[in-house]
């Protein structure tokens, strides 16, 4: 059975043909989240450590760190932040070190840069995830050393110096390139994670179809594990965690053995709480001035204010079940306890209590 470690300091991941599908969260990435590169560009790293703790702590056997902020402020006083390769090698570098000495989760070094991957994979305890290298030769040629230097496993994304094809037989060609050449350094293909790229549903009516056959594909003729941005899928649509709940299942049971996903339900905050209860207040409706948000989130369905598992989680470790990749039950039934605490009270009892925090 193939099978990839990934490791920190004193925790093992393993992502397998015979093991539970392996999380791989998602939200260190200041791609696309504003707030966190603002924090990022000013020092402030809270966020980075809450994002670390909840998602461990709503089952991410790895996490994802990505170092691609924009810092347009200091770009502006210093051209060389316009640079990634000036910006990305010591943010890596920060990121890594922080989020080790918070959790014990084995990490996933999510970088475009080389000199930024490198920088991770030295300050990076264990056997790290690399993410990732594709199928233009000029990148292969820069990121397949890295991946045998430090005999790490490796993402690799079916798209080359043509783009992304439509054409699911020709991203398996990429794939099949990308194996073929890590096998020239000496790189094995259990080391190598194949992202067949996942199309968005509602572009193309085919595309779950497509990837379920892919995967069946890369698994039984090349012999590699798989992985996804699992939100890809619904990307445009209503509802996405219902296409998404549907989506993974049906990919794990096609082969998939990962996705790059995040964990985590975000928390009904403040001002969501008080646009509650005005609408309330103007339907009429008599509302405790004392009521406990938390209980109010949950009355009205508006979700919780805690750091919780997302609805993905709970598909995914039903699939487990279904799958008997979840022996007796065990991990099923100990998800579905009720923890009043939430992640949130968790990560705060983890924090409490580690040991390996450096000042």
């Amino acid at each position: 059975m193939t099978r990839t470690i990934i490791e920190s300091k004193t925790k093992t991941a393993i992502i397998g043909f015979d093991q539970p599908f392996c999380v791989i969260g998602e939200r260190i990435n200041p791609t696309g989240r504003k707030i966190l590169n603002a924090e990022l560009e000013a020092g402030d790293f809270s966020s980075v450590e809450r994002d670390a703790i909840a998602q461990t702590l709503a089952g991410a056997g790895v996490l994802d760190i990505n170092s691609g902020a924009v810092f347009s402020n200091k770009m502006a006083e210093d051209v060389r932040y316009a640079d990634n390769n000036f910006v990305e090698p010591p943010l890596m570098r920060q990121l890594i070190e922080l989020v080790q000495n918070t959790v014990e989760t084995p990490l996933c070094i999510d970088s475009s840069v080389p000199a930024a991957l490198e920088a991770g994979l030295q300050a990076c305890n264990g056997r790290p995830l690399v993410n990732s290298v594709t199928g233009e030769v000029e990148n292969l040629e820069k990121v397949l050393p890295l991946v045998k230097k430090y005999n790490v496993p490796v993402v690799a994304i079916s798209n080359d110096e043509t783009g992304i094809s439509e054409d699911p037989e020709v991203r398996f060609a990429v794939a099949k390139k990308i194996v073929a050449h890590a096998a020239d350094y000496g790189i094995p293909a259990h080391d190598i994670v194949v992202d067949p790229l996942v199309m968005p549903i509602g572009a193309m009516g085919s595309a779950g179809n497509q990837v379920f056959a892919l995967v069946r594909k890369l698994r039984e003729e090349l012999g590699v594990n798989t992985t996804c941005g699992a939100s890809n899928i619904s990307f445009g649509l209503p509802n996405r965690h219902g296409v998404n709940n549907a989506f993974l299942p049906m990919a794990m049971t096609a082969g998939m053995t990962s996705a790059i996903m995040n964990p985590v339900q975000i928390p009904v905050g403040p001002k969501k709480i008080q646009a509650k209860l005005d609408e309330l207040a103007a339907a009429g409706i008599i509302v405790p001035d004392d009521i406990d948000p938390e209980m109010l989130a949950k009355l009205t369905g508006m979700g919780s204010t805690k750091y919780t598992p997302g609805k993905e989680m709970e598909a995914i470790r039903a699939a487990n079940f279904l799958i008997d990749q979840d022996a007796n039950g065990s991990e099923w039934i100990k998800f579905n306890k009720v923890d009043d605490g939430g992640v949130e009270a968790g990560a705060r009892g983890r924090r409490g209590g580690r040991g390996r925090r450096r000042g």
